[in-house]
């Protein structure tokens, strides 16, 4: 008999907790070792039982979620969530969480609409068990800064609308779990005048415009959440916002995106199978697609779409990924030209494209 993944939910919250309870509850791979109003009861439990997975909240009386997460993971590291609310500066604590050693932030779930509620539940199953296929390490803290949908749902699929192969190339680039750390790997190795590059890093709502502002100051490139129309350009990096799908179009010589709702695609949105679509659709054999750390397999039809359409691809090698999912889903898929190790993506872009 399979088994299933212990969760100790950590939140001072009731309602929360029940929310989380319930929502967790329904999947059978998952079950709840129980729950803690703070990090002092959290101990109490975990000295009687180690769980495999632990949600925590951030903001807790007597004891913060950053505070225990350091302990955690500087004595006995277990993979550990932060869920957070939708705030800027929740989410510049939750950041600072990931450099902790947290492997995933996702949205704290509000009591709301079912599509909502259901919704959640998808992203807590999944990164619950993204989160228990991670190895996480001894850190010792660094002081530094519903039914699962096709891309079809969002952009049908039909014959390319993009120019003839030119010099000048756009990279599209897809990640989830671990990818904050990957997309910074890759960023910061390029140079002022890389070229224009689109991400799909799935994050919730009002993250992505902080973890972009982070990257910002970190590379030599421009890195902003991306706009509706926002052009893509030489030297700038667009992030799909959170809850929000980005594809990428075309006016004449013009390469923009769209920032666009809908259902979730793969169970995510943004989804990585939209912008691949719209990237195989638009730029063809003008892209370059890079597939990263991740679970599932959101974006490995649509790179293989991109390749079909003459687009280069390359995805993330086993070794380097925090969770193989998404790649390997890719080279199943036949959609992947080469397999790389994380350090040696940014340098292959960078070839293909001739900087």
């Amino acid at each position: 008999m399979k088994k299933k993944i212990r969760v100790l939910i950590i939140d001072d919250s009731a309602l929360v907790r029940k929310t989380l309870n319930d929502l967790l509850s329904t999947d059978p791979d998952i079950e709840i070792m129980g729950t803690a109003s703070d990090p002092y009861v959290a101990a109490d439990k975990i000295k009687a039982e180690i769980p495999d997975v632990i949600t925590l909240d951030v903001e807790m009386p007597r004891m913060d979620g950053i505070t225990f997460l350091k302990k955690i993971m500087t004595q006995r590291p277990i993979p550990i969530i932060i869920c957070s609310t939708l705030t800027e500066k929740g989410a510049e604590t939750a950041f600072k969480a990931l450099e902790y050693g947290a492997v995933e932030i996702i949205t704290k779930p509000k009591i709301g609409t079912k599509k909502f509620l259901e919704e959640s539940r998808v992203r807590l199953c999944d990164a619950v068990k993204a989160a228990s296929k991670v190895h996480v390490k001894k850190i010792i803290p660094k002081q530094k800064i519903p039914p699962k949908l096709s891309a079809d749902v969002v952009l049908a699929k039909s014959v390319s609308h993009a120019m003839v192969k030119t010099t000048e190339k756009i990279v599209a680039v897809g990640a989830s779990t671990g990818g904050t750390e990957a997309l910074s790997v890759f960023l910061e190795a390029l140079p002022q005048d890389a070229p224009g590059i689109v991400i799909v890093q799935h994050m919730p709502e009002k993250f992505t415009a902080s973890f972009a502002k982070r990257l910002n100051a970190s590379c030599k490139v421009t890195v902003k959440e991306a706009e509706n129309n926002d052009t893509i350009l030489r030297g700038r990096v667009l992030i799909a916002p959170g809850n929000f799908h980005l594809l990428l179009k075309r006016s004449g010589a013009r390469y923009h995106v769209q920032i666009k709702s809908g259902p979730l695609v793969s169970r995510h949105r943004p989804s990585v199978d939209v912008l691949f679509r719209s990237t195989a659709r638009y730029a063809g054999a003008n892209a370059i697609g890079v597939i990263m750390t991740g679970m599932g397999d959101d974006g490995a039809q649509g790179m293989l779409e991109m390749k079909q359409a003459g687009a280069l691809t390359f995805a993330q090698d086993e070794k380097t990924s925090v969770v193989f999912g998404m790649p390997q889903e890719a080279i199943k898929k036949g959609g992947v030209h080469r397999i790389l190790p994380l350090q040696k993506i940014a340098p292959a872009v960078l070839k293909e494209c001739s900087i």
